[in-house]
């Protein structure tokens, strides 16, 4: 009578690599932008509110309360908006999708997927954080005594001095359509900025 002794089978054990953390530091007074590109970054709630109120900010809380409150009506025309960059020389005028896109390749250009080095080539001239104070100026019951041609030509003043992925942000903003690009909600600003009291401003 034969006798089969069974070979014991060894199984490699992989250790899974645990992923790398995103960090959540950015440079100080940091283009709005980057903040937003922090927040896409995020795979959980928890960790978008996080981000909100590290960056906490009057300029954020007033773009969000201009693209998710209903109340809020822009007087400014839906779509596309003429820009050129302020007193650039190298770059033509155009669209403001054709800066962001002409952005996009120059940080292709130079291997780079920092938002921050790209902002440091085209800092522009203003920052939505010092620009928020005026945006009552183009929402109904802020200014309505404001000519429409006197209104845009501020709102196009104020995107030509900005970096153009913050004007990007603005212009999707002023169409209530942030959400289009940035995986930003109502919920998750409400949860991260309770002092927001949404409705009755037109």
């Amino acid at each position: 009578m034969k006798m089969t002794t069974k070979q014991k089978t060894t199984r490699k054990t992989t250790t899974k690599k645990p992923s790398p953390k995103t960090t959540l530091e950015l440079p100080p007074n940091p283009f709005t932008f980057e903040v937003f590109a922090l927040l896409n970054k995020q795979r959980t709630k928890a960790k978008k509110v996080e981000v909100l109120k590290k960056y906490e900010h009057d300029s954020l809380k007033a773009l969000f309360i201009w693209n998710f409150d209903e109340t809020v009506i822009s007087l400014l025309p839906p779509g596309e908006v003429p820009y050129s960059s302020l007193k650039d020389e190298q770059i033509s005028s155009g669209t403001l999708s054709d800066k962001v896109n002409q952005l996009v390749g120059t940080m292709e250009y130079f291997d780079t997927t920092s938002l921050g080095n790209a902002a440091d080539m085209k800092k522009g001239k203003t920052t939505i954080r010092k620009e928020w104070t005026k945006f009552y100026n183009f929402c109904k019951g802020g200014n309505d005594q404001l000519k429409s041609l006197r209104r845009e030509t501020m709102f196009i003043q104020i995107l030509e001095g900005l970096h153009p992925l913050d004007a990007e942000i603005l212009c999707l903003v002023k169409d209530k359509e942030l959400e289009t690009k940035y995986k930003i909600t109502k919920e998750i600003v409400s949860e991260a900025y309770p002092d927001i009291q949404w409705g009755g401003r037109s």
